[in-house]
């Protein structure tokens, strides 16, 4: 049961407050009613919605500006976190007495949503609003074993897909992040925080081991193993090589016209990656790299996501590419609302600087040198005081 589910089962003291709720589509309750609706419902007294990258109905393109707006489900003026600040400002707090914040995280640290939530907690801290963190399980699960560096260079690469020094895959919720951050961001004394624990949820669990229905969290999430592979496939933004966007499995194939699809799956599955195989496919992206043209490339099927590690892997296959098509492969810009030049991506999704030379070194190297590069660090120790389950 997600902390949302537990607010509607005990309606909390505070319902009848104004309340601004941080939220998109994604945020449902466990048997899929939106969770604005729900809320609204049960009289919560929902007076300001607020939405993320890709909108409250997260169907904006990746990286665009959304505008404000009015919500057609509810009604319900909606403030933009993603268009002319990131953040709520004074006048939006000034009428609201409790901020609720409800989206479900991938558990990625370049997806924004978790960033998002640090700049409420800030505006929050700020403005002395009482925030409250309605928990979700992560969908990767809370397997600190399977977290994966680098951990993020905060004086070189800080930035809206990655503001602070945790792993690209945190295996944490979004409430223990906002606990973690809390004490090391010195809000201590500035925020007055509330995390709603989900019920029931063990840190052992992948999304299906929980629901049989994946609720697309972006439009190029559109299910579990898009999510899953996403935190190593994403580095492929920063190359000239699709990663799928525009197609039906974004994030599970990889491809370019130029590319020899067959033989990167055979290289790739001579290395007997833990838990995922790679078969030679052909795909047309109707928009993003390569929109309308024929790509020879791989898809990646995981078959044990208990012992897969998504960075390694695509740390893996961009090495391979760019050793097989030296000719072909490039590193290139990925122009978003928050880095409009889309300079230096790869240093901000990895979060450390000089990315590309690290990743570029020949596949030679194998499992050992990559592992070296995507470790957590001291992550486990220093999270483990705020873990709630």
């Amino acid at each position: 049961m997600t902390g949302i589910n537990t607010l509607l089962s005990h309606p909390p003291a505070w319902k009848n407050h104004r309340i601004g709720l941080v939220t998109n589509h994604a945020a449902s309750t466990v048997d899929f009613r939106p969770a604005r609706e729900a809320l609204l419902t049960q009289g919560f007294n929902i007076t300001r919605l607020f939405s993320p990258e890709h909108g409250l109905e997260t169907t904006g393109e990746d990286g665009r500006e959304m505008p404000d707006g009015i919500d057609r489900l509810t009604g319900i003026p909606v403030i933009s976190l993603y268009g002319g600040k990131l953040a709520p400002d004074q006048n939006d707090l000034s009428d609201i007495d409790i901020v609720l914040f409800d989206i479900p995280d991938i558990g990625c640290r370049f997806y924004t949503y978790l960033w998002t939530m640090t700049h409420v907690m800030e505006a929050c801290a700020a403005h002395r609003k009482y925030l409250v963190i309605a928990d979700r399980p992560n969908p990767l699960s809370g397997r600190l074993h399977l977290a994966e560096g680098p951990l993020l260079d905060e004086a070189n690469c800080s930035s809206f897909i990655g503001r602070w020094n945790i792993p690209l895959r945190h295996s944490c919720t979004v409430g223990e992040l906002a606990l973690y951050f809390k004490k090391i961001r010195s809000m201590e004394h500035s925020l007055q925080l509330e995390v709603i624990a989900c019920q029931n949820w063990q840190r052992t669990m992948f999304y299906p081991d929980w629901s049989s229905s994946f609720i697309p969290t972006s439009p190029a999430i559109p299910c579990f193993e898009s999510a899953l592979l996403y935190p190593g496939m994403g580095l492929l933004e920063a190359t000239n090589v699709s990663e799928g966007r525009g197609t039906a499995t974004p994030f599970r194939v990889a491809g370019a016209p130029w590319m020899d699809g067959p033989r990167i799956a055979k290289l790739f599955n001579a290395y007997h990656p833990e838990g995922v195989y790679a078969r030679p496919v052909n795909f047309t992206p109707a928009e993003g790299k390569y929109q309308g043209q024929k790509c020879s490339g791989i898809m990646l099927h995981v078959q044990d996501p208990g012992v897969f590690r998504p960075v390694r892997n695509g740390w893996l296959l961009i090495r391979l590419i760019r050793d097989l098509h030296p000719g072909h492969f490039s590193w290139a810009p990925y122009p978003t609302y928050v880095n409009r030049a889309g300079t230096r991506h790869l240093d901000l999704l990895l979060g450390v600087k000089d990315a590309e030379s690290l990743v570029a070194a020949k596949a030679e190297g194998g499992w050992e040198d990559i592992a070296k590069y995507t470790a957590p660090g001291d992550w486990p120790e220093r999270i483990a005081p705020f873990l709630l389950y």
